[in-house]
């Protein structure tokens, strides 16, 4: 059975307000709104971009959505989990500002920025999962604790999975830190010796008691170390380091792992809404400007994340006119989506109906 996809073109030089009546209009195809509760918490995931970043999901394109949602519930969020490396979306504080940094204030979106894991990625829950590659997920609590979310994505490439879109935003934007962790690898961190000032900070922190403070540097004991990540995030001299030992498929295949975990808890009461603008090599954790590897194609929207991710990355090659994202990186992008239909997470079978009135 096919999956229904609705496509309207866009520029992401159109007026901000005509991109947000177009995502408004794809939003409201899906049928969601009318599922959501009065009071429901709904959970608008998306990433808020990196520092210096310029291709994420502008504030101003999402008003309509918000708009429509409110309607339904006031206790609506943007939300997005903090990152597992050291930098500005590390920590609820540094996140929140570079949010606000990138327009996604109270006064133009309308609704609160929560970072769904908590000050310091500590704030998560568990989901049975039992697949191949995973027991468990490990999700920040915020999301679990939303009756609906609106999966906002922005696609990319990616160094990584090859292409980044509403399966990765689903499966490690909703991960806790310990989440991501666990999909990127299955060697915990190791200690630079040579850049350990013994300071102490990261035995605070580290809720397993896996770290050892010796005469000269800390250790961990791989034997008590959970993987949680938390000591990657605290040390402010870069000694402790992850060994990002996970191959593409494998990866992959996590991601979806941990992608149908979420889907399943929020049911029917979940859709996916990509932007095809500004397509880049890299996802919107490069801090840098980045150029588009194609032109522009336009928002599209689904109830099937792997449906919404096959129409998208199809839309951007049959525009370009060659396969980009494996151009990027060389990856077999195709895992995820492959997976991800054996799994039960959705099909690459859809229909993609495109509106003209919005």
């Amino acid at each position: 059975m096919k999956s229904l996809v609705y496509l309207i073109r866009a520029k992401r030089d159109e007026k901000p307000e005509i991109i947000a009546r177009k995502a408004r209009a794809i939003y409201l195809a899906l049928g969601l709104n009318e599922k959501i509760e009065p009071e429901d918490f709904v959970a608008l995931k998306i990433h808020f971009g990196e520092k210096g970043n310029t291709g994420h999901i502008k504030p101003r394109w999402i008003t309509g959505i918000i708009e429509e949602v409110l309607k339904k519930s006031r206790r609506t969020f943007l939300s997005d989990s903090n990152t597992l490396y050291v930098g500005s979306r590390s920590n609820a504080i540094d996140h929140l500002r570079l949010a606000w940094e990138h327009g996604f204030t109270p006064e133009v979106v309308k609704v609160p920025v929560i970072i769904a894991d908590g000050l310091v990625g500590r704030e998560k829950g568990e989901i049975k999962v039992e697949g191949s590659r995973i027991k468990s997920s490990r999700i920040a609590s915020a999301f679990l604790n939303s009756e609906v979310m609106v999966c906002l994505t922005h696609v990319t490439g990616h160094i990584q999975s090859g292409v980044g879109a509403a399966i990765k935003n689903l499966g490690m934007g909703c991960a806790s830190r310990a989440g991501k962790l666990d999909q990127h690898s299955v060697v915990h961190p190791r200690v630079n010796a040579k850049q350990c000032r013994n300071c102490g900070v990261c035995l605070n922190y580290c809720p397993a008691g896996a770290i050892v403070q010796m005469q000269n540097h800390v250790v961990i004991d791989d034997e008590k170390c959970i993987g949680c990540g938390e000591c990657l995030v605290v040390c402010k001299f870069g000694a402790i380091k992850m060994k990002w030992d996970e191959d593409s498929q494998r990866l992959q295949e996590k991601m979806a792992e941990y992608a149908l975990s979420v889907k399943n808890h929020f049911g029917e009461k979940i859709c996916f809404i990509n932007f095809i603008l500004q397509v880049t090599k890299d996802c919107d954790c490069l801090a840098k400007n980045q150029p588009a590897i194609v032109e522009d194609v336009g928002i599209i929207g689904s109830l099937d994340p792997v449906a919404a991710d096959r129409a998208s990355i199809d839309l951007v090659n049959q525009t370009a006119g060659l396969d980009k994202f494996k151009e990027g990186y060389n990856i077999d992008w195709s895992v995820q989506l492959a997976y991800g239909e054996k799994i039960g997470l959705g099909t690459q079978n859809y229909e993609l109906v495109e509106l003209s009135e919005f």
